[in-house]
């Protein structure tokens, strides 16, 4: 079989970015932080919005955390314990970084691997695997967290995140003491390829609702290279909508909260929706049911490693000054972590099968209650005898 290789465009071969970003493509700068080797950088326009130096810890947490939850989920679905896996390895800085930039009343629209939001917006870890568990449709009050449940349907969520947008922009015409917010409409660089998504971003510039549409461009679309997704950078599509597409290197977590806390301003400002594409790479399979192998070669992984986000953000708390024992105490709290999350998984109990029947409407339904009643007598007719039974 063919191996289809992605290139890294706008990166050296140390992840390090090198200006214009593309590979023989006419593109936008890459906009980059703190480089592959830990070393920071200033970026005129982006600069003044980054995190502060005090948050690097914080952040290095979320995203050593997210990446321990993710390997004790893989092996947990592994083990038989969760039907299926949506991994996130690679992607911790795009996750993190944005989660952190939002504030509380902005809300976020997931697709089913924003693992690492979920963390920054206060989602228990445990919940998450509900829906993977199969217990349920959900796992958490979306409400609560201004978190929606995750979207298995690809690329809906991007049209739900523009209609909530509108939302907030109709609610604050009618009481401008409504706090200024956005959503963030989360997808991946194969769902870009939707119908939904460009109908979404049509609404949005024609609306100049305050939504930021978050592409993920991992690279892969299961095993569609970006390549064939696009002929051009993805941010690039912006302009024909008429709104800011920004490229950020989505390994980079300060460039990422840096860039998203702008695009949220700009949105809560009034002047409309901006489109970012975080570049980064997927490196583990797209679900616990894929093999990578089939279609990726094992050095363009490799070739990413030397980019991984914690890694770099490591290299730089390191070198100035952050002890061996801040590392040593994250190492704790993640294997407690871990243990709480497996705890959790196995008490999980599966609701009775009349609840699903209960909750397709939210009424009573002549039809479903037929249903439910020929499956409890189907049930039924497994039940022992009572006469010494079968």
């Amino acid at each position: 079989m063919d191996v289809v290789q992605s290139t890294a465009a706008g990166l050296d071969s140390n992840g390090n970015g090198v200006g214009p970003a593309g590979a023989g493509l006419d593109t936008p700068d890459m906009v980059q932080l703190m480089t592959a080797d830990g070393d920071l950088r200033d970026d005129a326009r982006f600069s003044d919005y980054a995190p502060d130096p005090d948050t690097y810890q914080g952040l290095y947490r979320d995203m050593f955390l997210i990446r321990r939850f993710d390997q004790e989920s893989t092996a947990l679905q592994r083990q038989g314990q969760l039907a299926l896996w949506v991994p996130l390895t690679g992607q911790e800085a795009a996750q993190i970084g944005s989660g952190r930039a939002m504030q509380p009343q902005d809300y976020a629209f997931p697709t089913y691997r924003e693992h690492g939001v979920a963390l920054t917006r206060g989602v228990d870890l445990p919940d998450i695997l509900k829906l993977f568990r199969g217990i349920t449709n959900g796992g958490w009050d979306p409400r609560k967290h201004n978190f929606q449940l995750y979207t298995l349907v690809l690329a809906a969520q991007t049209l739900h995140a523009v209609g909530y947008a509108m939302g907030i922009q109709r609610d604050r015409t009618a009481d401008p003491a409504v706090p200024a917010a956005a959503s963030v409409a989360y997808f991946g660089d194969g769902a870009s390829s939707e119908g939904d998504v460009h109908e979404a971003m049509v609404f949005a510039a024609s609306f100049n609702a305050p939504v930021v549409f978050f592409c993920q461009n991992n690279h892969w679309a299961i095993s569609v290279p970006s390549d064939v997704q696009t002929r051009v950078p993805l941010a690039q599509r912006a302009a024909g909508y008429g709104f800011p597409g920004i490229r950020v290197d989505g390994n980079d977590v300060l460039a990422v909260s840096a860039v998203t806390a702008w695009a949220l301003e700009h949105a809560r400002q009034g002047k409309g929706p901006v489109l970012i594409e975080a570049f980064t790479y997927r490196m583990s399979a797209h679900t616990t049911a894929d093999d990578p192998t089939k279609y990726r070669a094992s050095a363009d992984e490799e070739s990413w490693l030397a980019r991984d986000p914690l890694l770099r953000l490591e290299t730089y708390l390191r070198a100035n000054g952050t002890a061996d024992s801040f590392f040593e105490g994250l190492e704790a709290e993640a294997a407690e972590q871990a243990g709480r999350l497996r705890r959790a998984v196995l008490a999980m109990e599966a609701p009775d099968l009349s609840q699903r029947f209960g909750t397709a409407y939210a009424e009573p339904h002549p039809l479903v209650q037929e249903e439910l009643r020929f499956w409890q007598d189907y049930e039924a007719g497994f039940a022992p005898e009572k006469d010494g039974g079968r």
